[in-house]
């Protein structure tokens, strides 16, 4: 017994003349009786009975065709929903993300489920180096990170840059020469509390390299991947930390105040990234439309 055989008997019972049945599936009577004579064989029972010109189920018929019916009702079903799936329709689509950079997607994820409201979003986080190696090992299909990047193996669609902010105690405002405003040099007073990348060159680098370039090598009181931490730690009194601004939108904090560095080169430069040679999902290429009206893909 097979999917087509069942296709023939629903038709056949839907018709109630094999004549009929024939003519709608477009093929001749002799050979669709011979699938309905090897089905009935196959199962050792009569599913069908003649009553003047019409047939009628038998019980053991009845049966077949209610279970017939469902399978390939689910048959359809489960073509659509892969056809779907295919076409990015549907399914589950994994992006990594750097938190300081998770600014950038709840309005993207919002534009796409409203015209692909059946695909679902699983999110994975952790530094630039971590949601790098999820894609290398594709556990995720797209990742939000902050550059820079050995680029070689991932395309990429720039994000928009952004400044790099100072993030205080708000008990210390009284040691700053403004609260709106501050320079790099002054920043050498404070202990200053780092992002730090699990591996490669990163924030860490960027901003001791800057400190050097205004002649003083800072103090460092802690360096972490996570800027949630590093925040709690500012508001908690132990530090000042530098983080590209969007950060804040992701983690406000309560007890601490944001002042511009106002003579600093730091940017924040961040990207959407994907394997060179992995075949993405249309879910995938979807998204990656919304992000192409703010940069050229490289």
């Amino acid at each position: 017994m097979d999917i087509r055989q069942l296709f023939y008997f629903c038709t056949i019972v839907q018709e109630g003349q094999i004549t009929r049945a024939a003519k709608k599936l477009h093929m001749a009577q002799p050979p669709l009786s011979q699938q309905l004579k090897q089905l009935e064989q196959e199962l050792g029972v009569t599913l069908l009975e003649r009553n003047g010109r019409s047939l009628e189920l038998t019980e053991a018929g009845k049966l077949l065709y209610q279970r017939a019916r469902h399978l390939l009702t689910q048959l359809e079903e489960t073509k659509q929903e892969v056809k779907e799936t295919g076409e990015g329709l549907r399914g589950v689509l994994a992006i990594g993300s750097v938190k300081t950079c998770f600014s950038h997607l709840p309005d993207k994820i919002r534009q796409f489920r409203e015209l692909y409201p059946n695909v679902s979003f699983q999110l994975r986080e952790g530094d630039t180096f971590y949601v790098s190696e999820l894609l290398r090992n594709r556990e995720v299909e797209l990742a939000i990170v902050r550059l820079p990047l050995n680029t070689q193996e991932f395309s990429m669609i720039p994000l928009p840059n952004e400044p790099y902010v100072a993030v205080v105690p708000k008990q210390w405002e009284n040691q700053l020469s403004s609260a709106k405003a501050i320079s790099m040099k002054e920043l050498k007073k404070f202990p200053l509390l780092l992002l730090h990348r699990i591996n490669g060159f990163g924030q860490f680098e960027m901003v001791i390299n800057e400190c050097k370039r205004h002649g003083f090598y800072p103090t460092i009181a802690c360096d972490c991947p996570d800027a949630a931490m590093l925040l709690a730690l500012v508001d908690a009194g132990v530090g000042v930390t530098l983080v590209p601004k969007s950060t804040l939108y992701t983690f406000p904090t309560k007890k601490t105040i944001t002042v511009e560095i106002y003579d600093s080169a730091l940017l924040s430069e961040s990207a959407v990234i994907w394997l060179k040679d992995r075949y993405l999902s249309k879910s995938a290429q979807f998204l990656l439309k919304t992000f192409e009206t703010q940069k050229t893909c490289l």
